[in-house]
């Protein structure tokens, strides 16, 4: 049975949305941004998701399990703008189950 996990997403001008992202599509959080137009169009995921550009930080503001970092997405944090203790690539969050209630901030665009 598919599920879809309740995600809040504070966008860019400091609104907070309330999504629903599907669980059986195999979707990342950038991706959800993009479906929901949460971002200007061109200012998220411009290197399409391959963790090359950091156009899709987030914030993580809540306590929610995260994987670990993979050496290419540490890599692409280490060379961002605005980069803090929390800071994540979205199309490196893949959307699971687990996920039900994240909270994310989209850090601003560049």
């Amino acid at each position: 049975m598919a599920l879809d996990v309740n995600i809040k997403i504070t966008d860019r001008n400091g609104v907070t949305h309330e999504v629903a992202a599907p669980t059986d599509m195999a979707m990342n959080l950038m991706e959800i941004v993009k479906l929901y137009e949460l971002a200007e169009e061109g200012t998220i995921g411009v290197c399409g998701g391959m963790a090359m550009c950091a156009s899709c930080q987030c914030y993580v503001k809540s306590d929610t399990p995260l994987p670990e970092k993979s050496d290419e997405e540490e890599a692409m944090l280490s060379e961002a703008y605005n980069v803090k203790e929390n800071s994540r690539l979205g199309c490196q969050i893949h959307i699971t189950e687990d996920l039900e209630g994240l909270e994310v901030e989209l850090v601003p665009y560049e």
